[in-house]
Order: structure tokens, then C-alpha cells, then sequence
């Protein structure tokens, strides 16, 4: 267990971080921008389950995610092949896959694309999935500029087709899904 005494230590007052092994790496690099938007997916995701209903069973789901996103933040954070390191599971994948399978399987078919919106937990789920595209982003572009573990950008590509697949579901099963009208009102 992680335990924190003091918040704030005065080593990042350069513009730089540690990472996992020990090294400093700045603020603005690429790994630690990724970090960061999988930070803020964690946080949409946790607004997101303050806007389900009281006992709705997709809130452990999240629950589930949200401590795998910190696993997954420890695991951006280590560079290399160090020993023990805490990283994305095959089975963390595929536990995610089996969510969407199983959430999916109640949808009906789409025959538009979905515009983020619906009811105020499916439009907060679009908003985590949004920003979970965005760090998926930044770990591709992270590991462009030094590998990163394969686990870890396929969880993110993962989560955000469970998001999505998350919302349809808050939507009544896709029933009040806002679909997209190409050319919308300009057409009427």
C-alpha cells in the first residue's frame, strides 16, 4: 500500500518529475502528458459515477477502471523493463473486453453515429471517453519517443470503446441515444 506523509516535496519545483526507476523526466514530456490525461480520464470517470442512479451496477465497473487507470499510471511511469514493476495485465484487457461484450450485447444496432449527450451520466461517460481518447493520444505519441508497454495503449483503446458502449447502455440501451444528422439543420 501506497503511503503518503507529506504532499508536497519541493523536487518538481523545476518543472521536472520523478518516474518509477528513479530518473527525472520534465513536466512537459511526453509520458508525463500521457500520465496526466489518464489522470483526467480517472477524474471524469469518477464525476461520471456520481451521476448514476443509487445502486446502479455499472458503478463497480468504474470503481474497477478507476484503479486500474492508477495501475495503468504506475505502469506509464516506469520506463524500461525494470523488474516487478506494476503494469497492464493481459487479464485487465480482457476483463475490459468482456465488460463491453456484455454491455454490448443489449444494444440495438447503430445505424448513425452517436453525438455525446442523452442523459446527464451516458453525456458524462461521452466526456470520459473523449479524454480517454485523448490520452490514448498521448501514450502513442509517448511511445513514439520511447516504448511503453503494449498492454497499456491497448487498455486505453479498449476503455474507450467500454465508455462509449457505457453511455449507449445509460441511454436506455441506445433508445435515447442522440444520433447524428449529417448536414443537421442546414439541410432543413
Amino acid at each position: 500500500m501506497v503511503k503518503l506523509n507529506k504532499i508536497y516535496t519541493r523536487t518538481g519545483d523545476a518543472g521536472t518529475t520523478g518516474l518509477a526507476d528513479g530518473s527525472r523526466v520534465s513536466k512537459a514530456s511526453a509520458r508525463l502528458e500521457a500520465i496526466g490525461d489518464v489522470d483526467e480520464a480517472n477524474s471524469a470517470i469518477g464525476v461520471a459515477r456520481t451521476a448514476l442512479a443509487a445502486g446502479d451496477p455499472l458503478d463497480a465497473t468504474l470503481a474497477r477502471i478507476q484503479n486500474d487507470l492508477f495501475d495503468l499510471g504506475a505502469d506509464l511511469a516506469t520506463p524500461g523493463d525494470r523488474e516487478g514493476a506494476l503494469r497492464i495485465t493481459p487479464a485487465q484487457v480482457e476483463w475490459l473486453e468482456s465488460a463491453i461484450d456484455d454491455l454490448n450485447a443489449a444494444l440495438a444496432p447503430l445505424n448513425s453515429f452517436v453525438l455525446p449527450g442523452g442523459s446527464p451520466a451516458a453525456a458524462a461517460v461521452h466526456l470520459a471517453r473523449a479524454i480517454t481518447r485523448r490520452a490514448e493520444r498521448a501514450a502513442v505519441a509517448a511511445n513514439d519517443q520511447g516504448t511503453l508497454s503494449t498492454n497499456a495503449l491497448v487498455y486505453l483503446n479498449r476503455l474507450s470503446d467500454f465508455l462509449f458502449v457505457a453511455a449507449r447502455h445509460l441511454n436506455q440501451n441506445g433508445s435515447d441515444d442522440v444520433l447524428w444528422v449529417p448536414g443537421g439543420p442546414r439541410n432543413q
